[in-house]
């Protein structure tokens, strides 16, 4: 038999290291060929690690959330022949927790002894004891049941400010005693004492390790709020007549056409406000103090998954029309939540479009999308009274439309007016076809 290392292979354009974010084999498990050990995550990509043989796993060397260099030892396997351990190579460690063994004094060799691993248990009250000390099932009250106790048991419990609801009792038909008390005082309430009627303190603290995609969220947050300087601009749209037009059109589309949301409206509108605000349409590489400037409006869709928030791209969105955006986005936003969306499809994008749907509140400040310039939120759409120009006060389908910039490449009059010209275009939905 022999040991046989499995290395983080090199997972191509130039990444030189990657996260080890999910293991799927624990040791002592027996693996064939092809079946997917481990999952590393670089800046781009998951990639699956492969058995490249059959064996035995008999160490696993990162630990979840770790950061691995390209060429480092992530999994030993027991193999059939020499394997390809070299010798001076690390020793495969036993499965068993680590501990220093006693040195053995006896010349003959005893057996190795397969040590059974057990869950760490945090501590936990004892139950309450009866007088011949065998352990008590306590007496669980039902909700709005008065507590059993002797007189000198509920006036010590008065005297120490403890709710006898809270106290388990041990005794006959559930009667509290004072070892009870005692226990009570000790180890505190027993879960179900209260008979669910009860509030009490919940102490529990589970610690979460944030990895894998959640953690490249977490860290392109932070990056794009310490490094763009932020600023806000809100804007009021009256979409009544954009969304009578929709309806219309849902109604009279045609077979095999999406069913089309208010999304494919506002990208239109934001495509066509770019043709006179092009400064939104950028890139700006600040470690180099340049804006790259694109002709075509590659649109990212902020996307909610099981997995956290994606961005997949709509490319050239200034080339299609309603139904093929619709169709587009249908399409991308199914990839990212089923994680079939490939690469390029998550990236590039010059402005980001982002929605709370049916949830959408009244104002909210999206985080801008490093490193484009400008990001444009949607709000949902809610139905109030409005003045209209006779001062008749009407009922308006009404949408907030809430936007960020960049400071430093964008100045906060062009972006007031680069909203606006967003709001005509929705408020008077013909111009988008003119």
């Amino acid at each position: 038999m022999g040991i046989h290392v499995i290395k983080l292979p090199d997972v191509g354009e130039g990444v030189a290291e990657a996260e080890f974010v999910a293991v799927h084999v624990k040791p002592g498990d027996a693996v064939n060929p092809d079946q997917t050990l481990a999952d590393v995550m670089t800046d781009k990509a998951t990639v699956e690690i492969p058995a490249p043989m059959a064996g035995k796993v008999v160490w696993i060397g990162p630990e979840i959330g770790e950061t691995v260099a390209v060429g480092s030892a992530i999994i030993k396997l027991e193999v059939d022949g020499k394997g390809n351990e070299k010798s001076g190579e690390e020793a495969v460690p036993v499965t068993a927790p680590e501990a220093k063994a006693p040195e053995a004094k006896a010349t003959k060799e005893e057996p190795k002894k397969e040590v059974a691993l057990k869950p760490e248990v945090k501590s936990v009250a004892s139950p309450a004891k009866a007088a011949n000390g065998a352990a008590v099932r306590p007496h669980f009250r039902d909700a709005g049941e008065k507590p059993l106790a002797a007189p000198a048991v509920r006036s010590r419990a008065r005297s120490q400010g403890i709710d006898l609801q809270l106290v388990h009792g041990s005794g006959p038909a559930g009667r509290i005693t004072h070892e009870d008390l005692d226990h009570y005082i000790a180890n505190g309430p027993v879960a179900g004492a209260s008979g669910g009627n009860v509030l009490s303190p919940n102490t529990n603290v589970e610690e979460i390790k944030v990895i894998g995609l959640r953690r490249k969220i977490a860290e392109k947050m932070q990056d794009a709020k310490r490094r763009i300087p932020h600023f806000a601009y809100v804007e009021e749209c009256d979409v009544t007549a954009l969304e009578d037009l929709r309806q219309h059109m849902n109604q009279t589309r045609a077979e095999g056409q999406p069913k089309l949301t208010v999304l494919p409206f506002i990208m239109r509108a934001l495509v066509l406000a770019i043709k006179d605000y092009p400064q939104m349409n950028v890139r700006y590489d600040d470690d180099e103090n340049i804006v790259y400037r694109f002709g075509g409006v590659h649109m990212g869709i902020a996307t909610q998954t099981a997995n956290g928030l994606i961005v997949p791209v709509v490319r050239h969105a200034e080339a299609n029309d309603l139904w093929a955006n619709a169709n587009e986005v249908k399409r991308l936003a199914d990839a990212a939540r089923n994680g079939s969306a490939k690469r390029e499809e998550l990236s590039g994008s010059t402005i980001t479009i982002t929605s709370l749907g049916p949830l959408g509140g009244i104002v909210t400040t999206p985080v801008i999308n490093h490193p484009e310039v400008a990001i444009l939120g949607i709000n949902k759409i809610v139905t109030r009274p409005i003045y209209n120009d006779q001062g008749q006060v009407v009922p308006r389908k009404m949408m907030n439309l809430s936007s960020s910039f960049d400071h430093r490449v964008v100045d906060g009059w062009d972006a007031a007016e680069f909203i606006q010209k967003i709001r005509a275009y929705l408020e008077y939905p013909a111009t988008l076809f003119i």
